[in-house]
C-alpha cells in the first residue's frame, strides 16, 4: 500500500516541478519510514516544516508511517519565535543565535553588524556546523538544503534571496529579530562583543584624519580591530531603517526607539 504525503503553502519551493499541482502537492512513497525521512525524501528539509498531521492526528518527526497513511505537511508560518516551544520543537531557544555556512558568509557579517550572535568560519564542514548548532543552540542559515536535513539540526532556514542585504531582510523578517538588534555592538570579523576604548589607548592604530575627526572608539577584545562612527555608519543605519519600513515594522514610537538604538551605539 502507498503512503501519500501532501505539502501545503510555500513548501512547493522544494518540490520537483511535476509535483507542484495546486491546491495540493502530493507525493507517494511505497515503504514504511519515519515522518522526517518521508518528508525529506520529497525534497523538503524538516527545518522548514511547521506542522504535520498523520491521518488527521498531530504528529512529530519520529512517527513511523506505513502503507495507507495520509500525511499532511504545513510550512512554518513566519514570524517564527524560537524562544517559544512548539509541538515539533519542544526545546525552545533562550535567544536567536545563528551559525552560517560558506554559502551565506556575507550574510553572517551583516548579522554580526546588527549585533546578532553569528558563528561563521569559511572552512567549516557541514558536520561541524550541525554539531555546533546542536551544542550551542544555534539556528543554521544556509542555501544548502542537504545541511538542513541532518537530524541534529533542530532550527534552520534555507535562505532564498540572493544579495546579502536581501538575505538580512529575509532573516530579520522570518525570525522577527527587531527586538534583538543592537547595531555596531559586535565585531563583524570574529563575533565578539565590542568594548569602549579610549582614544589614547589605540592612537598608534589610527590614520591621521581619523585621529583628527573622531573621538569615540570601540575595540574587539579578540582580534584587536578598532571601530569608530564614520560616514559608513549613517549609510548602514539608513539601509536598516529601510528594511524595517518596507515591512511596516516602524510606527512612530518604533521609529523613535530604533533611532535611539543607533544613536546610543
Amino acid at each position: 500500500m502507498e503512503i501519500r504525503i501532501t505539502f501545503y503553502g510555500n513548501l512547493d519551493f522544494f518540490l520537483h516541478p511535476i509535483l507542484k499541482e495546486p491546491p495540493q502537492m502530493m507525493h507517494v512513497i511505497r515503504r514504511s519510514t519515519s515522518v522526517k525521512d518521508g518528508i525529506e525524501a520529497c525534497g523538503v528539509p524538516h527545518t522548514e516544516v511547521g506542522t504535520i498531521y498523520v491521518n488527521g492526528v498531530l504528529s512529530d518527526f519520529d512517527r513511523i508511517i506505513i502503507g495507507g497513511d495520509f500525511v499532511d505537511v504545513f510550512p512554518i508560518t513566519p514570524p517564527m519565535d524560537v524562544t517559544k516551544k512548539s509541538f515539533l520543537r519542544p526545546d525552545a531557544l533562550e535567544m536567536p543565535r545563528f551559525v552560517a555556512d560558506v554559502n551565506v558568509g556575507k550574510l553572517a557579517s551583516l548579522l554580526r553588524l546588527m549585533g546578532l550572535d553569528t558563528a561563521y568560519e569559511q572552512e567549516w564542514k557541514d558536520s561541524q556546523i550541525a554539531e555546533l548548532a546542536l551544542r550551542e543552540d544555534r539556528i543554521v542559515l544556509t542555501r544548502d538544503r542537504s545541511l538542513l536535513k541532518r537530524k541534529t539540526v533542530v532550527f534552520g532556514h534555507l535562505v532564498r534571496t540572493e544579495s546579502p542585504w536581501q538575505q538580512l531582510q529575509e532573516v530579520i523578517d522570518f525570525y522577527s529579530l527587531f527586538q534583538w538588534l543592537q547595531p555596531f555592538s559586535r565585531c563583524t570579523y570574529c563575533n565578539k562583543i565590542l568594548r569602549m576604548v579610549s582614544k589614547e589607548a589605540i592612537l598608534d592604530q589610527l590614520e591621521p584624519l581619523t585621529r583628527m575627526f573622531y573621538h569615540e572608539f570601540t575595540q574587539c577584545p579578540s582580534c584587536g580591530r578598532v571601530f569608530w562612527p564614520g560616514s559608513h555608519r549613517e549609510r548602514i543605519k539608513n539601509r536598516v531603517m529601510n528594511i524595517l519600513k518596507k515591512r511596516g515594522k516602524l510606527g512612530l514610537q518604533d521609529n523613535i526607539n530604533i533611532g535611539t538604538l543607533f544613536n546610543d551605539m
